[in-house]
Order: C-alpha cells, then structure tokens, then sequence
C-alpha cells in the first residue's frame, strides 16, 4: 500500500513539474529549487575542515606532544605485543 502511495506522490510531482515548465519564467525558478535540493541532498565535496594546528605543533604544548608521541609508539607496541604472545 505504501509504494502506491509513494509512486502516486511521485506522478504528482513530476506532473506539477511538467505543467509548471510549460513557461519560461518558471523553468528557471524550476531549475533553481532542483539544483537547492540537489545540493541538500547530496553536498559537494568541497567543503573545508577547519584544522588549526595541522603540520605545525607548538614544542610547549605538551599534552599534545604527549598524545603525539604515545600514537607513534602504538604500531610498534601492537607488534611487540603480537610478537611476544608468538613465542
């Protein structure tokens, strides 16, 4: 019952659609609000993550250095772990 629905909302708009594109001045106006939901519904990937600190540590900061270090030791600790538990 619910597809019925779905396919008859479906018809209504692309009929509405049809009939609203019959003037020029609404196929702009048609092609705008596509082009807006478009965009809402599948966002370009252009958009740009903020990131302050990136490639440029401050040396006195030294949570963060501590983090920094603590995740480069990681790897090598997971394998000396695995290794160890090999033998």
């Amino acid at each position: 019952m619910q597809a019925k629905a779905k396919n008859a909302v479906m018809l209504g708009v692309g009929a509405a659609a049809l009939w609203m594109a019959m003037k020029p001045e609404n196929k702009t106006k048609l092609t705008e609000m596509a082009t807006q939901v478009k965009e809402k519904l599948m966002p370009t990937k252009t958009s740009v993550v903020p990131v302050q600190k990136a490639g440029n540590p401050d040396p006195m900061d030294v949570e963060d250095n501590k983090m920094v270090s603590e995740g480069a030791m990681y790897g090598v600790n997971y394998y000396n772990e695995n290794l160890q538990e090999q033998r």
